[in-house]
Protein backbone atom coordinates (compact mmCIF):
# COMPACT_ATOMS: atom_id res chain seq x y z
CA UNK A 1 0.00 0.00 0.00
CA UNK A 2 1.28 3.45 -0.84
CA UNK A 3 2.02 6.07 1.83
CA UNK A 4 -0.88 8.14 0.55
CA UNK A 5 -3.27 5.19 0.89
CA UNK A 6 -2.10 4.55 4.47
CA UNK A 7 -2.62 8.23 5.28
CA UNK A 8 -6.24 8.23 4.17
CA UNK A 9 -7.03 4.99 6.02
CA UNK A 10 -5.54 6.46 9.19
CA UNK A 11 -7.56 9.65 8.74
CA UNK A 12 -10.73 7.62 8.29
CA UNK A 13 -10.05 5.73 11.51
CA UNK A 14 -9.65 9.01 13.41
CA UNK A 15 -12.98 10.32 12.11
CA UNK A 16 -14.72 7.06 13.05
CA UNK A 17 -13.28 7.31 16.55
CA UNK A 18 -14.52 10.86 16.94
CA UNK A 19 -17.95 9.83 15.66
CA UNK A 20 -18.20 7.05 18.24
CA UNK A 21 -17.28 9.44 21.04
CA UNK A 22 -19.85 11.97 19.86
CA UNK A 23 -22.51 9.31 19.53
CA UNK A 24 -21.84 8.09 23.06
CA UNK A 25 -22.45 11.56 24.43
CA UNK A 26 -25.68 11.97 22.47
CA UNK A 27 -26.98 8.68 23.87
CA UNK A 28 -26.94 10.12 27.37
CA UNK A 29 -28.46 13.51 26.69
CA UNK A 30 -29.75 13.71 23.10
CA UNK A 31 -33.22 13.29 21.69
CA UNK A 32 -32.68 13.07 17.94
CA UNK A 33 -31.44 10.57 15.41
CA UNK A 34 -27.75 11.02 14.68
CA UNK A 35 -25.88 9.53 11.78
CA UNK A 36 -22.20 9.93 11.01
CA UNK A 37 -20.91 8.52 7.78
CA UNK A 38 -17.29 8.09 6.79
CA UNK A 39 -16.63 7.43 3.14
CA UNK A 40 -13.30 5.88 2.17
CA UNK A 41 -12.47 5.81 -1.48
CA UNK A 42 -10.64 7.88 -4.02
CA UNK A 43 -8.76 9.51 -1.16
CA UNK A 44 -11.88 11.26 0.28
CA UNK A 45 -13.40 11.53 3.74
CA UNK A 46 -16.83 13.13 3.98
CA UNK A 47 -19.65 13.44 6.48
CA UNK A 48 -22.93 12.79 4.67
CA UNK A 49 -26.64 13.12 5.34
CA UNK A 50 -28.60 9.90 5.80
CA UNK A 51 -30.93 10.94 2.96
CA UNK A 52 -28.17 10.75 0.37
CA UNK A 53 -26.95 7.48 -1.06
CA UNK A 54 -23.15 7.66 -1.46
CA UNK A 55 -21.48 5.95 -4.35
CA UNK A 56 -18.43 4.91 -2.33
CA UNK A 57 -18.25 2.13 0.29
CA UNK A 58 -19.56 3.64 3.51
CA UNK A 59 -19.45 2.96 7.23
CA UNK A 60 -22.37 4.50 9.09
CA UNK A 61 -22.53 4.87 12.86
CA UNK A 62 -26.15 5.45 13.82
CA UNK A 63 -27.78 6.14 17.18
CA UNK A 64 -31.27 7.29 18.04
CA UNK A 65 -32.25 8.50 21.47
CA UNK A 66 -35.77 9.79 22.15
CA UNK A 67 -35.34 10.76 25.78
CA UNK A 68 -36.69 13.76 27.66
CA UNK A 69 -35.30 14.83 31.02
CA UNK A 70 -37.43 17.05 33.26
CA UNK A 71 -36.92 18.54 36.71
CA UNK A 72 -40.08 19.43 38.64
CA UNK A 73 -41.38 20.09 42.13
CA UNK A 74 -44.50 19.11 44.03
CA UNK A 75 -46.18 21.25 46.68
CA UNK A 76 -49.18 20.94 48.97
CA UNK A 77 -52.08 23.38 49.27
CA UNK A 78 -49.96 25.61 51.53
CA UNK A 79 -47.08 25.77 49.08
CA UNK A 80 -44.85 23.47 51.13
CA UNK A 81 -42.55 21.16 49.21
CA UNK A 82 -43.50 17.47 49.19
CA UNK A 83 -40.33 15.42 48.92
CA UNK A 84 -41.43 11.82 49.54
CA UNK A 85 -43.43 10.96 46.40
CA UNK A 86 -42.79 8.06 44.03
CA UNK A 87 -43.11 7.52 40.31
CA UNK A 88 -46.57 5.97 40.75
CA UNK A 89 -47.82 9.25 42.24
CA UNK A 90 -47.49 11.12 38.94
CA UNK A 91 -49.06 11.14 35.51
CA UNK A 92 -46.92 12.40 32.62
CA UNK A 93 -48.13 13.48 29.18
CA UNK A 94 -45.89 14.54 26.31
CA UNK A 95 -47.50 16.40 23.40
CA UNK A 96 -50.90 15.60 25.00
CA UNK A 97 -50.26 11.83 24.94
CA UNK A 98 -49.22 9.44 27.71
CA UNK A 99 -45.49 8.80 27.51
CA UNK A 100 -44.35 5.50 26.06
CA UNK A 101 -42.15 4.58 29.03
CA UNK A 102 -40.50 6.02 32.12
CA UNK A 103 -36.77 5.42 31.90
CA UNK A 104 -35.75 6.86 35.25
CA UNK A 105 -37.42 8.57 38.22
CA UNK A 106 -35.58 9.92 41.22
CA UNK A 107 -35.67 12.53 43.94
CA UNK A 108 -32.94 15.08 43.32
CA UNK A 109 -31.79 17.07 46.34
CA UNK A 110 -28.10 17.38 45.59
CA UNK A 111 -27.51 17.98 41.88
CA UNK A 112 -24.76 20.41 40.87
CA UNK A 113 -26.10 23.84 39.96
CA UNK A 114 -25.16 26.15 37.09
CA UNK A 115 -26.65 29.51 37.94
CA UNK A 116 -26.87 32.91 36.30
CA UNK A 117 -27.66 35.94 38.45
CA UNK A 118 -29.10 38.70 36.23
CA UNK A 119 -29.54 41.99 38.06
CA UNK A 120 -31.42 44.92 36.59
CA UNK A 121 -29.17 47.98 36.95
CA UNK A 122 -31.45 50.42 35.11
CA UNK A 123 -32.52 53.67 36.69
CA UNK A 124 -35.88 52.24 37.76
CA UNK A 125 -34.38 50.01 40.48
CA UNK A 126 -32.43 52.68 42.35
CA UNK A 127 -34.52 52.65 45.53
CA UNK A 128 -33.61 49.16 46.78
CA UNK A 129 -30.49 48.50 44.72
CA UNK A 130 -27.98 48.42 47.58
CA UNK A 131 -30.10 46.04 49.64
CA UNK A 132 -30.72 43.79 46.64
CA UNK A 133 -26.99 43.47 46.08
CA UNK A 134 -26.47 42.48 49.71
CA UNK A 135 -29.29 39.91 49.53
CA UNK A 136 -27.90 38.48 46.28
CA UNK A 137 -24.43 38.19 47.79
CA UNK A 138 -25.82 36.32 50.79
CA UNK A 139 -27.72 33.97 48.49
CA UNK A 140 -24.59 33.11 46.50
CA UNK A 141 -22.67 32.50 49.71
CA UNK A 142 -25.30 30.00 50.82
CA UNK A 143 -25.99 28.13 47.60
CA UNK A 144 -22.64 27.85 45.80
CA UNK A 145 -20.53 24.93 46.98
CA UNK A 146 -16.93 25.30 45.80
CA UNK A 147 -15.87 22.45 43.56
CA UNK A 148 -19.48 21.47 42.89
CA UNK A 149 -21.64 24.43 41.80
CA UNK A 150 -20.80 27.48 39.72
CA UNK A 151 -22.43 30.78 38.85
CA UNK A 152 -21.98 33.95 36.84
CA UNK A 153 -23.16 37.52 37.46
CA UNK A 154 -24.62 39.88 34.86
CA UNK A 155 -25.81 43.45 35.27
CA UNK A 156 -28.14 44.72 32.58
CA UNK A 157 -29.65 48.02 31.53
CA UNK A 158 -29.85 48.75 27.81
CA UNK A 159 -26.94 46.29 27.46
CA UNK A 160 -25.73 43.24 29.39
CA UNK A 161 -22.47 43.48 31.29
CA UNK A 162 -20.73 40.33 32.56
CA UNK A 163 -19.54 41.32 36.03
CA UNK A 164 -18.21 37.84 36.85
CA UNK A 165 -17.92 34.83 34.56
CA UNK A 166 -18.66 31.25 35.62
CA UNK A 167 -16.79 30.38 38.81
CA UNK A 168 -17.23 28.38 42.00
CA UNK A 169 -15.34 31.01 44.00
CA UNK A 170 -17.88 32.84 46.15
CA UNK A 171 -15.64 35.86 46.94
CA UNK A 172 -15.23 36.50 43.21
CA UNK A 173 -19.00 36.27 42.68
CA UNK A 174 -19.65 38.60 45.62
CA UNK A 175 -17.16 41.09 44.24
CA UNK A 176 -18.90 40.92 40.86
CA UNK A 177 -22.24 41.78 42.47
CA UNK A 178 -20.75 44.69 44.39
CA UNK A 179 -19.20 46.11 41.21
CA UNK A 180 -22.64 46.62 39.65
CA UNK A 181 -23.70 50.25 39.17
CA UNK A 182 -27.21 51.30 38.23
CA UNK A 183 -28.55 53.66 35.57
CA UNK A 184 -29.95 53.60 32.02
CA UNK A 185 -32.77 51.80 30.17
CA UNK A 186 -33.84 48.16 30.46
CA UNK A 187 -33.24 45.30 28.01
CA UNK A 188 -34.52 42.39 30.11
CA UNK A 189 -35.34 40.00 27.27
CA UNK A 190 -31.96 40.52 25.60
CA UNK A 191 -30.20 39.75 28.90
CA UNK A 192 -32.09 36.48 29.37
CA UNK A 193 -31.65 35.43 25.75
CA UNK A 194 -27.92 36.14 25.78
CA UNK A 195 -27.30 34.44 29.14
CA UNK A 196 -29.14 31.28 28.08
CA UNK A 197 -27.55 31.10 24.64
CA UNK A 198 -23.97 31.99 25.54
CA UNK A 199 -23.64 30.57 29.04
CA UNK A 200 -26.20 27.82 29.62
CA UNK A 201 -27.06 26.34 26.21
CA UNK A 202 -23.57 25.25 25.37
CA UNK A 203 -22.47 21.62 25.10
CA UNK A 204 -24.05 19.20 27.54
CA UNK A 205 -22.28 18.28 30.73
CA UNK A 206 -21.17 14.70 31.33
CA UNK A 207 -23.46 14.57 34.37
CA UNK A 208 -26.97 15.85 35.21
CA UNK A 209 -27.09 19.46 36.42
CA UNK A 210 -29.66 22.07 37.38
CA UNK A 211 -29.54 25.17 35.20
CA UNK A 212 -31.26 28.28 36.47
CA UNK A 213 -31.36 32.03 36.02
CA UNK A 214 -32.41 34.40 38.77
CA UNK A 215 -33.66 37.72 37.44
CA UNK A 216 -33.84 40.66 39.84
CA UNK A 217 -35.89 43.28 37.99
CA UNK A 218 -39.18 45.17 37.86
CA UNK A 219 -40.04 43.33 34.63
CA UNK A 220 -40.26 46.46 32.51
CA UNK A 221 -38.45 46.23 29.15
CA UNK A 222 -37.94 49.19 26.83
CA UNK A 223 -34.70 48.39 25.02
CA UNK A 224 -34.59 44.73 23.91
CA UNK A 225 -34.08 43.63 20.34
CA UNK A 226 -35.56 40.17 20.97
CA UNK A 227 -39.13 39.59 22.12
CA UNK A 228 -40.36 38.02 25.32
CA UNK A 229 -41.38 34.92 23.35
CA UNK A 230 -37.88 34.61 21.90
CA UNK A 231 -36.31 34.93 25.35
CA UNK A 232 -38.61 32.21 26.71
CA UNK A 233 -37.91 29.96 23.74
CA UNK A 234 -34.15 30.26 24.26
CA UNK A 235 -34.55 29.42 27.96
CA UNK A 236 -36.67 26.39 27.06
CA UNK A 237 -34.15 25.22 24.49
CA UNK A 238 -31.37 25.55 27.07
CA UNK A 239 -33.55 23.79 29.69
CA UNK A 240 -33.13 26.70 32.10
CA UNK A 241 -35.43 27.48 35.01
CA UNK A 242 -36.12 31.20 35.41
CA UNK A 243 -36.75 32.61 38.87
CA UNK A 244 -37.75 36.26 39.13
CA UNK A 245 -37.60 38.61 42.09
CA UNK A 246 -39.46 41.87 41.54
CA UNK A 247 -37.76 45.12 42.49
CA UNK A 248 -41.03 47.04 42.53
CA UNK A 249 -42.04 48.24 45.99
CA UNK A 250 -45.16 50.23 45.06
CA UNK A 251 -47.58 47.60 46.29
CA UNK A 252 -49.48 47.91 43.02
CA UNK A 253 -49.97 45.28 40.32
CA UNK A 254 -47.94 46.60 37.41
CA UNK A 255 -47.33 45.48 33.84
CA UNK A 256 -43.90 44.12 34.76
CA UNK A 257 -45.43 41.69 37.25
CA UNK A 258 -47.14 39.78 34.43
CA UNK A 259 -43.86 39.69 32.51
CA UNK A 260 -41.98 38.15 35.43
CA UNK A 261 -44.73 35.60 36.05
CA UNK A 262 -44.76 34.61 32.38
CA UNK A 263 -40.98 34.17 32.22
CA UNK A 264 -41.02 31.99 35.33
CA UNK A 265 -44.07 29.83 34.64
CA UNK A 266 -43.02 29.05 31.06
CA UNK A 267 -39.76 27.53 32.28
CA UNK A 268 -40.88 25.84 35.50
CA UNK A 269 -39.56 28.56 37.79
CA UNK A 270 -41.33 30.98 40.09
CA UNK A 271 -41.83 34.72 40.47
CA UNK A 272 -41.59 36.56 43.80
CA UNK A 273 -42.98 40.00 44.63
CA UNK A 274 -41.37 41.14 47.90
CA UNK A 275 -42.97 44.32 49.20
CA UNK A 276 -40.62 44.88 52.12
CA UNK A 277 -36.87 44.80 51.75
CA UNK A 278 -36.48 41.94 54.22
CA UNK A 279 -38.76 39.87 52.00
CA UNK A 280 -36.10 39.98 49.27
CA UNK A 281 -33.88 37.84 51.48
CA UNK A 282 -36.79 35.45 52.04
CA UNK A 283 -37.29 35.20 48.27
CA UNK A 284 -33.67 34.17 47.72
CA UNK A 285 -33.99 31.61 50.55
CA UNK A 286 -37.12 30.14 48.94
CA UNK A 287 -35.30 29.77 45.61
CA UNK A 288 -32.41 28.00 47.32
CA UNK A 289 -34.82 25.61 49.05
CA UNK A 290 -36.64 24.89 45.80
CA UNK A 291 -33.47 24.13 43.86
CA UNK A 292 -32.70 21.46 46.47
CA UNK A 293 -36.21 19.96 46.49
CA UNK A 294 -36.84 18.70 42.98
CA UNK A 295 -37.76 15.45 41.29
CA UNK A 296 -36.16 14.29 38.05
CA UNK A 297 -37.80 12.08 35.47
CA UNK A 298 -36.48 10.71 32.19
CA UNK A 299 -39.00 9.30 29.75
CA UNK A 300 -39.49 8.19 26.17
CA UNK A 301 -42.34 10.09 24.47
CA UNK A 302 -44.94 8.48 22.26
CA UNK A 303 -44.92 9.20 18.51
CA UNK A 304 -41.73 11.23 18.72
CA UNK A 305 -40.49 12.99 15.60
CA UNK A 306 -37.28 14.97 15.32
CA UNK A 307 -39.09 17.77 13.50
CA UNK A 308 -38.01 20.80 15.52
CA UNK A 309 -41.46 21.72 16.81
CA UNK A 310 -42.52 22.54 20.37
CA UNK A 311 -43.88 19.62 22.41
CA UNK A 312 -45.81 20.27 25.61
CA UNK A 313 -45.08 18.58 28.94
CA UNK A 314 -47.88 17.99 31.44
CA UNK A 315 -47.04 16.44 34.80
CA UNK A 316 -49.80 16.03 37.36
CA UNK A 317 -49.99 14.26 40.68
CA UNK A 318 -52.55 11.58 41.42
CA UNK A 319 -52.70 12.66 45.05
CA UNK A 320 -55.41 15.10 46.00
CA UNK A 321 -54.46 18.67 46.96
CA UNK A 322 -50.91 18.44 45.54
CA UNK A 323 -49.64 20.55 42.70
CA UNK A 324 -46.74 20.10 40.29
CA UNK A 325 -44.65 22.82 38.70
CA UNK A 326 -42.51 22.01 35.65
CA UNK A 327 -41.49 23.65 32.40
CA UNK A 328 -44.24 23.85 29.80
CA UNK A 329 -42.39 21.85 27.19
CA UNK A 330 -39.37 21.59 24.93
CA UNK A 331 -38.34 21.91 21.31
CA UNK A 332 -37.64 18.62 19.58
CA UNK A 333 -34.33 18.69 17.72
CA UNK A 334 -34.31 18.62 13.95
CA UNK A 335 -33.01 15.44 12.37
Amino acid sequence: MTKLGKFWLLAAAVVVGLAVAGAAQSVQYGMAATAVAVSVGNGSIAATDTDNEPSDPILTIRTRVDEVNVLFIATDRHGKFVRNLNQSDFSIFDDHKPVESILNFRRETDLPIELGLLMDVSGSVEGRFAFEKEAATGFLQHIIRPGYDKAFVVGFNKESHLAQDFTDKVPALAAGVQRLRNGGGTALYDAIYKACKEKLAREHSDHPIRKAIIVVSDGEDNQSEVTRAQAIEMAQRAEVLIYAISTDDSGLILRGDKVLEDLASATGGRAFFPYKMKDITHSFAAIEDELRSQYAVSYKPSDFNADGRFRSIEITTLKKDLQVRARRGYYAPRQ
